[in-house]
Parts: C-alpha cells; structure tokens; sequence
C-alpha cells in the first residue's frame, strides 16, 4: 500500500483493487428490448414516450458528452409515468445500478481513473447483462 494516500487510487473506497480485478458479469442491468414500460390502462397501449428501442438507447448513451463511457440502463416505470421520459437513462458503465453496490461503483470508478489497471467492459443489450474486466496494466 503505498504511503501517500494521493499515490493510492482506492485510498477513497472501502473496497480494494482485489475486490474488482478479473471479469464479472452483471445480469439483466441494461436496458432491454424487453424493459418493462408503463400502460395506459384504458387502451392497453404504451404510452408514446415510452416506446424506444434499444439502438435508440445505445445512440442516446453514446451521444452524452463526458470522457467516461456510458450505458443505457433502464428507467423505472414510475420515472417513466412521472417524468414522462424514455425507458432508458444513461450512466457510466460502472455505475452502482449496473454494478449492484456503491462500494463497487467506487471501485470500479478508482480502477478506471487509474493508469495502474487496464478497464475494460462489454455491454450485451439483448441479454441486459454487463460485463466488466479489470487487469493490472502492464508495467514497461
């Protein structure tokens, strides 16, 4: 561990590197064809706003303009109804809705920001599972 915490990524987190090398899959965290929308209860039908496809997602999630990769995650049926918005939202590949915990949120975002670790993720929308990979750079 090193002795000043500014040389140590994870000096923030509660979790440590170990906790996040390697490849995990997170199931069913992606916004799908398949995401549950709201329905008007008077016609049976989805609401306009709701309807969107998964390319839409993708190209939302690829058109917010921040350095960090982003996802389409499902949006709650509740936001839905309230806000009027899309099924989808987008957040950073490591965000704690896709990685299931903030002390993995941290982790991961740690990892990421690191030149130490090589970050890595796959995003498969058509099972809604994600992928993350997390390798030691390779010291030269």
């Amino acid at each position: 561990m090193p002795e000043n915490p500014d040389d140590d990524p994870f000096h923030d987190c509660e979790l440590g590197p170990d906790a996040v090398l390697g490849t995990r899959t997170f199931h069913d965290v992606l916004f799908t064809d398949d995401t549950e929308t709201p329905m008007n209860v008077l016609t049976g039908e989805t609401p306009a706003h709701s309807q969107a496809t998964v390319k839409e997602a993708k190209e939302f999630a690829a058109s917010v303009d921040t350095d960090t990769p982003q996802i389409a995650l499902p949006a709650s049926v509740e936001t839905q109804i309230e806000t009027q918005s899309k099924p989808y939202t987008s957040a950073a590949f490591f965000h704690f809705k896709a990685t299931g915990s903030l002390e993995r949120h941290r982790a991961y975002h740690a990892a990421y920001e690191a030149d130490a670790f090589a970050v890595d993720f796959e995003a498969d929308y058509a099972s809604g599972d994600l992928t993350i990979t997390v390798d030691r750079a390779n010291e030269s």
